[in-house]
């Protein structure tokens, strides 16, 4: 039976009144999310099931993608404009006088990611739903996520993420699911019956709990499942004995030992003891996955020698990589079977995302740590390097170095991301400039061994999300110039581009973006009791703070711009309102004296009359999926400025562009597709290309000292970092200083400073053409299809993962 205002009033009553037992009217605004979250889970149940009963005829070969992070962000919104009732319950709350979206603002975000590697796996996991592709993820579930960001006295400040404090109404917990995982021990063999047998003793035994989120597909009565694990000790091993004689601490301390593997998204791994507690993360999510998955195909019929034939795992970056050699410690041990046929099933049923060039990512473990962690793992990779590097030798034969370089074990460690290329059958890049660079630089020895594992799929992000549901407005123009079609085909979004002529349409997109300005212009009070002004130009630089994404430079051009105004009032310019967010790794020195940096510059600027409000800068604090769906529909510039050849695709840069912000970027990433789409008029380009930095990085003729004496203003706002103009600390920001001068400014920031102020000038310049500027504002959105998570997931469904949907989709 559809579902009607009135039926949805009714549901929602009982359901309320069932969980606290009085009346709606004496509920609190968090009672009445949880009761609406609940309940909405319950109407997408009948479909979860259906759809869990139609993988299991084993007909369409199913897919689990691994990952680390599974950014999502908040899922009421999401849920309900996904199974297409958000009007109907907005009405009925409205009729009961509750607002959704008060109620939509209390959910929190889950904390199950960082950045744009866990806000991939979402996209990725909500278009595989909404194309009807039987694909669900694996992860962990995190009881404190990464960290909440808190800004003081310039200054970040760590704390812990409360996500799980009220209650996570989106998630089942599958208590008969459990697998055990084992750390440690000793691994003996004996032959039996003239085969090799393995025995595991002596070990610690971890119990994973599964707790399952559903993942709704739009309006497809598909609705796919995101398993997460959670460590817990085993409740049979508790000392009653111990505990009574007043040994509490033992027991509570073993306990919280096991129960940390899940407690935070990367801990900090510049000692030993959190090197391997990540290596125990990793370890225990695949193995309790894989061991999910295989006990589930094989109870539905599933011959274990057709594994790859019906089931596909996708390792989401290095860190589920110790699937390979799990998968074949399940097949040998377990399973008995022969060591090739199961490396023949691993192999072609792995298939691996590459997602950087940077060496820090590119993870490696200590051999010893390995061996006493993971001791029949070890074995087993040990055994996959032998016959590898055999392979290598016959190829080419006292080329040392270059066996060395491709072993998975050398230098006393296990080199994950050789291991992933090894023991997978697809290895791809997320865009064409990166995919180019891994292979004709970055791994361009393994693609000459293995010329067909390689293939670019440029990510993509979901626009229900991105754009339907976070920029209604929008949507509502797009629905009555272009229809609805784009809604299932975003690729339809280029017809937008034919009613750009017509003034009306025009006003309306200006009106839409200062509408969302005077939203964000209001938040940004509301947290950091700061008035900008929504005429000015919203320049966004929101993404993780690293060195090579540059936020460095984007403030060297604030100091730059106020020296400018310090010296020159009257300044002719369009205001405007430098918009920061992002979190620094806490290990991270550089990333987080970036923010007191940022920090610094706003505490100056926006407290000196000079300014006379022509700048104004803010540093959002605990940037998150919630906070970025405000920001970016409200941006009017896109601030994508990594070192060219650093950012392997980026998917801001697609979220903006689909809200109509006009993007500044360099030659990186997808920043070259966007390009292609749009044309050089419609975007802005400035610095250096893949080959200058890559010749650059050859040759080591670079010096920052040279540009540093010869560039009065390059000198001037570097001086500024260390003259006490912003800390009276001169020294606070001596590092920054010193990255730039003493270490030779690794990401070419100097170099690319002066390109990057006349992009800057490009934008001062076609902002004041007001109808201009809306025109290239509304190419940008017409031109965004392409980038939909749906192009994405059809080509890995296609190319790597040979499945089907469960229907025809559009």
């Amino acid at each position: 039976m559809p579902i009607t205002t009135e039926i949805f009033k009714k549901d929602f009553e009982e359901k309320f009144s069932k969980m606290y037992a009085k009346e709606l009217n004496e509920g609190s605004d968090l009672e009445r999310y949880q009761a609406l979250g609940t309940l909405v889970r319950d109407y997408a149940t009948k479909d979860w099931i259906e759809t869990n009963n139609k993988y299991k005829s084993l007909e369409n070969k199913e897919v689990y993608y691994f990952s680390m992070e599974f950014l999502l962000g908040r899922l009421l919104g999401d849920s309900l404009l996904n199974l297409g009732i958000r009007d109907i319950c907005k009405e009925g709350l409205r009729e009961l006088d509750i607002d959704l979206e008060i109620l939509e603002e209390i959910e929190q975000d889950q904390g199950l990611g960082n950045g744009g590697l866990g806000r991939l796996a979402a996209c990725f996991l909500d278009s595989m739903a909404s194309l009807g592709i039987p694909g669900h993820g694996c992860g962990i579930r995190y009881k404190y996520g990464f960290f909440d960001q808190k800004i003081i006295e310039g200054s970040q400040v760590e704390v812990a993420d409360k996500w799980l404090q009220s209650k996570n109404v989106w998630e089942i917990r599958k208590e008969d699911k459990c697998e055990i995982v084992k750390f440690g021990g000793i691994v003996t063999a004996r032959n039996i019956d003239g085969r090799l047998k393995f025995y595991h003793d002596g070990y610690e035994v971890v119990k994973a709990v599964p707790y399952d989120t559903p993942v709704i597909g739009y309006e497809n009565n598909v609705v796919n499942t995101l398993r997460l694990w959670s460590a817990e000790s085993i409740e049979d091993n508790f000392d009653f004995s111990s505990f009574n004689r007043g040994e509490y601490d033992r027991e509570i301390n073993n306990k919280s030992y096991v129960e940390s593997i899940s407690y935070i998204l990367y801990p900090e791994d510049s000692f030993y003891e959190g090197k391997l507690l990540r290596l125990k993360q990793q370890y225990f999510f695949v193995s309790a996955g894989l061991q999910s998955i295989i006990r589930n195909y094989k109870k539905n019929g599933g011959s274990i020698k057709k594994l790859h034939e019906k089931i596909s795992i996708h390792i989401n970056d290095t860190h589920p990589t110790l699937a390979i050699p799990e998968l074949m410690r399940i097949l040998i041990d377990e399973e008995e079977l022969e060591w090739d046929e199961a490396w023949n099933i691993t192999k072609n049923t792995v298939s691996y995302t590459n997602h950087t060039i940077l060496a820090e990512a590119l993870e490696k473990w200590p051999v010893n740590m390995v061996q006493e962690l993971l001791p029949r793992i070890y074995m087993i990779i040990e055994e996959i390097n032998k016959r590898y590097c055999s392979m290598l030798w016959d190829k080419y034969p006292g080329e040392w170095h270059k066996i060395s370089s491709m072993a998975i074990i050398s230098d006393n460690y296990v080199k994950m991301a050789n291991l992933a290329i090894v023991g997978s059958h697809s290895v791809n890049g997320v865009a064409k400039l990166h995919t180019e660079i891994l292979k004709n630089k970055e791994m361009a020895d393994f693609y000459e061994f293995y010329p067909n594992k390689f293939n670019n799929k440029t990510n993509g992000i979901t626009h229900r999300r991105w754009l339907i549901r976070s920029n209604p407005d929008l949507t509502a123009l797009l629905k009555d110039t272009i229809g609805d079609e784009f809604i299932k085909n975003p690729m339809k979004l280029v017809n937008f581009k034919e009613h750009l002529k017509n003034k009306n349409v025009i006003e309306s997109l200006y009106k839409i973006k200062y509408k969302n300005k005077e939203k964000l212009a209001k938040e940004i009070y509301k947290e950091k009791g700061i008035v900008v002004d929504p005429n000015s130009i919203f320049d966004v630089h929101v993404k993780r703070i690293h060195a090579y994404k540059r936020q460095t430079l984007n403030c060297l051009r604030i100091m730059d711009l106020y020296n400018r105004l310090l010296e020159n009032p009257n300044l002719d310019m369009v205001p405007r309102t430098f918009i920061f967010g992002g979190k620094a790794a806490p290990g991270y020195h550089l990333a987080k004296n970036t923010i007191q940096l940022i920090n610094a510059i706003a505490d100056k600027v926006n407290n000196d009359p000079i300014v006379k409000d022509k700048i104004k800068v803010i540093m959002m604090d605990n940037y998150r999926v919630s906070l970025a769906e405000k920001i970016i529909r409200a941006a009017d510039v896109s601030e994508q400025i990594s070192t060219t050849t650093k950012e392997a695709s980026g998917t801001s840069n697609m979220k903006f562009m689909m809200n109509g912000a006009i993007t500044v970027a360099t030659l990186d990433g997808a920043n070259i597709e966007i390009r292609d789409e749009v044309t050089d008029d419609n975007i802005i380009i400035f610095g250096l290309t893949s080959d200058e930095v890559l010749n650059y990085y050859k040759t080591c003729d670079y010096s920052s000292f040279d540009i540093y004496n010869n560039d009065s203003r390059i000198k001037k706002v570097l001086d500024n970092l260390i003259d006490g103009k912003y800390s009276e600390d001169r020294n606070k920001f001596r590092d920054i200083y010193d990255s730039l001068l003493i270490y030779n400014d690794e990401f070419f920031v100097l170099r690319d400073f002066n390109d990057y102020i006349k992009a800057q000038e490009r934008v001062d310049k076609l902002y004041r053409d007001k109808e201009k500027w809306q025109r290239i504002c509304g190419i940008n959105i017409a031109h965004s299809g392409i980038f939909s998570s749906d192009r994405t997931i059809r080509e890995y469904s296609k190319e790597i993962w040979n499945t089907k949907a469960l229907y025809k989709s559009e």
